[in-house]
């Protein structure tokens, strides 16, 4: 039996429509028939997307079921995949993080208007856009919205979003320099001719030209004047209706609303053949302002280097290595945790990873700030996309993709950016109501001269549009503070914390835990101090072998020291060794027992008893001892300790000739704190203290109105550092004094937080200059054109110029 249809095509795929089917969808203002319901659903989104067009371009209708729905929806939905969204996608359970790249983002309003937009689509529960890389950071709930359809709703108001990719994000920028300088070609070549034309019209208004020459002079100006506005000034009109279509006023909207004007002016002046024309203003007003854009956009990318850097030190590919010793070029996405990796020299390190094989320098200077090759060798944990730099290393996969260090580096800086500091947030407001408050200002400097006679109400109009400079407003935050977070991550500052550089640059105390934090976090063989017949080479070397096994700190560092001040072979061998945790070793060496350990388990073996004076050199040392005894005699005393970094002075030093107080609470022993205190130069010492003490002797400062910054690395550091105005863990630290942290320094250079302590200071004294600039040039230029005193020529290039002050500006925090 045939289905009975009508002879109405279904509008999107071409197929009959059956009778007793009424379904319809609103395509340009008029009810279009559709054969089903599919055909129904897909043209819906089509029309929702923004992308009606299609039907009005179209060539012919699909022939294939495949090609009823287009390619543009067809990509989008692809995104759904797993296996895709596997690439660039963070997944926690049904919560999905993605970074999109966004084409089309001109100033602060397409900012605003992309995070209201996403922000009200059910399901989305976060949206960060940085106004400075072009970025947005999403968080959804995969359950309720689909990826495609976020991709889908930002189309839908003019804008275009790609999964970021550090390759496609180089082929955007590229892309539109190209165009840009396109457009900024055209503008100059026919801007140029339409300039010697308007010399030629003013000088004949002072010295007379002929009527006709003047004429023609006028439609040649608007013959020159048309190719460059359909082409160069297109960008700032197509701009401005797309805001005007989001109902949303847009930095580009009183520019476009100008250049129409001038441009309507000056076509219906030359059709009448009296009154000025302004095609030399137009002509300007589009170069000035495109080689603004032009070189906002290169500072912006110069701004932004070091950060999207980090993402492109992760190869592309791995050589793995099996159990068999075959070896395989796969991708880094296939790498699993446990895998062997052989990295070359030259080759960055794909995976966080612990080495299994090799030593060689390895270049962490990205990653870490540090400034020299680092050498790794078995058991030594290396970076993901750090450079290997001498010899082959084999490396046991320990994390991979977003579980690495860079991924977490690039994450926390991500966050940085996009956090706005109180400040930015001010400015954003401003700068969102500021273009409407321009537009309501033109119309009533137009009124006020035109009802007053003058004849040139129309060019103080447009002056008055086009002086105007939200941009800079717009731009006075986020490009300084993506130059800062550059040169911190160049640093090994890891900002946490959107308050961190607004806080940091107010610090007027600076507190800090001792070990791990001013001290290098482990034991280290400061003295040896023999007390018998053997030489110290001769203890050592006992001492070594008998520790050979151990995995103890002390053992280690007894071990490293005695290897790098003696390379020939330990002549020593155990012959068989006792471990008794906590007090020491018994181990036998050519058939005589020897015992290394703490002075009470020397003193139970050893038949020669320690002496009352060197129990009190011991003490007197404030030191870790440890006593090498055979049975009848006391052989030697190794002195461990915990060393001052070599920076931690100078840091201390820096800091007071800054005016900051300086502060060292510890749990150690007092005597042991006050000699490090005293070493590094520090005022204030509190020893002996509980993490509860600690907390309470910060919140003393606080209430005296210190903004304390509290320095710390433990476990028991946690709770303090939570409370501090500004917190800094060290990278080394414990997960959770990172966890409660502002700022992480990943570095080993503690005399980096100096530095970052001086470009925190810049970096606000910058913003403001920015703000002061920004709205200084509003307060004088806005009366100034009102008034008649500013051309519009004049007003374009001071519009390009104050955005222009602003960004370079920002980037004198590069250097």
């Amino acid at each position: 039996m045939t289905e009975n249809t009508s002879d109405k095509p279904c509008y999107h795929c071409g197929l009959p429509v059956p009778e007793q089917f009424d379904i319809t969808v609103e395509i340009e203002g008029e009810a279009r028939a559709m054969c089903c319901y599919g055909c129904q659903a897909v043209a819906q989104s089509i029309v929702n997307s923004g992308m009606a067009d299609f039907y009005r371009y179209r060539t012919d209708k699909p022939s294939k079921p495949e090609e009823i729905v287009p390619e543009f929806l067809s990509q989008l939905h692809a995104y759904d995949n797993p296996l895709v969204q596997k690439q660039f996608v963070s997944e926690d359970g049904d919560i999905r993080e993605v970074s999109l790249i966004l084409e089309g983002i001109v100033c602060a309003a397409c900012v605003w208007l992309n995070e209201q937009t996403l922000q009200a689509l059910h399901g989305v529960i976060d949206v960060n856009i940085n106004y400075a890389t072009h970025r947005a950071r999403i968080k959804w709930n995969n359950h309720e919205l689909q990826l495609s359809e976020i991709l889908e709703a930002i189309s839908r108001i003019g804008y275009m979003a790609h999964p970021y990719d550090p390759e496609r994000h180089q082929y955007i920028i590229e892309k539109e320099r190209k165009s840009h300088l396109k457009r900024l070609g055209i503008a100059a070549a026919f801007g140029m001719q339409i300039m010697i034309l308007a010399v030629a019209m003013y000088t004949g208004e002072w010295w007379g030209i002929d009527p006709g020459f003047l004429q023609m002079f006028r439609w040649t100006s608007l013959a020159l004047c048309i190719p460059l506005l359909l082409f160069s000034s297109s960008l700032f009109f197509n701009n401005a209706w797309r805001d005007l279509k989001n109902k949303q006023v847009g930095m580009d909207v009183p520019v476009a609303l100008g250049m129409a004007i001038a441009f309507s002016a000056s076509v219906y002046h030359t059709i009448i053949n009296q009154g000025a024309v302004y095609y030399d203003s137009v002509s300007m007003f589009t170069f000035f302002l495109l080689i603004a854009r032009y070189f906002e956009m290169t500072a912006r990318k110069r701004s932004a280097e070091h950060t999207e850097s980090l993402l492109n030190l992760t190869p592309a590919v791995a050589t793995k290595i099996d159990k068999a010793n075959n070896h395989t070029i796969i991708t880094v996405a296939e790498l699993r945790v446990g895998d062997n990796i052989l990295v070359k020299p030259g080759e960055n390190i794909a995976a966080d990873g612990i080495v299994e094989r090799g030593t060689s320098g390895v270049n962490e200077s990205l990653v870490t700030g540090e400034s020299y090759p680092v050498t790794k060798s078995p058991g030594d944990k290396v970076i993901a996309g750090s450079t290997n730099t001498e010899s082959p290393l084999v490396i046991e996969v320990k994390q991979t993709g977003d579980d690495t260090v860079l991924a977490s580096i690039h994450r926390l800086l991500d966050e940085t950016q996009r956090n706005k500091p109180p400040i930015a947030k001010l400015a954003d407001r401003i700068a969102a109501r500021f273009v409407l408050a321009i537009l309501i200002v033109a119309g009533l400097v137009a009124s006020y001269w035109y009802l007053n006679g003058s004849t040139q109400w129309l060019e103080y109009t447009v002056a008055t549009l086009v002086v105007t400079c939200p941009c800079a407003l717009s731009l006075a935050t986020p490009t300084a503070l993506t130059a800062a977070s550059g040169q911190l991550a160049k640093l090994g500052l890891l900002p946490v914390r959107s308050h961190v550089l607004e806080t940091l640059a107010k610090a007027s105390a600076f507190v800090f835990d001792k070990t791990g934090t001013l001290t290098q976090g482990h034991l280290s063989l400061t003295d040896v101090q023999t007390l018998s017949s053997l030489s110290e080479k001769q203890c050592l070397q006992i001492a070594a072998a008998i520790e050979a096994e151990s995995e103890h700190p002390v053992a280690r560092s007894l071990i490293e020291y005695a290897g790098n001040k003696f390379k020939d072979d330990n002549p020593y061998k155990i012959l068989s060794v006792e471990n008794k945790p906590g007090a020491g070793i018994t181990a036998k060496i050519d058939d005589q027992e020897w015992y290394i350990g703490n002075r009470d388990f020397v003193s139970n073996h050893c038949q020669q008893t320690l002496s009352q004076q060197l129990n009190t050199e011991i003490q007197q040392q404030n030191k870790t001892a440890v006593v090498l005894a055979s049975k009848d005699t006391l052989a030697a005393v190794f002195y461990f300790d915990d060393l001052l970094r070599n920076d931690s002075p100078n840091l201390i030093s820096q800091l007071q000739r800054h005016n900051i107080d300086t502060y060292l609470y510890s749990g150690d022993q007092t005597s042991i704190s006050q000699r490090i205190a005293d070493s590094a130069g520090i005022e204030h010492v509190r020893a002996e203290l509980k993490p509860a003490d600690k907390l309470r002797y910060v919140q003393k400062l606080q209430e005296k109105g210190e903004t304390v910054v509290m320095v710390g690395d433990g476990i028991n550091d946690a709770p303090v550092l939570a409370a501090a105005d500004v917190s800094i863990a060290m990278g080394s630290g414990s997960e959770l004094a990172a966890a409660t942290a502002d700022m992480i320094l990943i570095s080993n250079h503690i005399s980096h937080l100096y530095n970052g302590l001086v470009l925190a200071r810049k970096t606000f004294t910058v913003i403001k200059q920015n703000l002061a600039w920004a709205i200084g040039y509003n307060i004088i230029a806005i009366p100034a054109a009102a008034m008649g005193y500013v051309q519009p020529w004049l007003a374009a290039i001071g519009m390009s110029v104050s955005s222009l002050i602003v960004v370079l500006n920002a980037l004198r925090l590069s250097r």
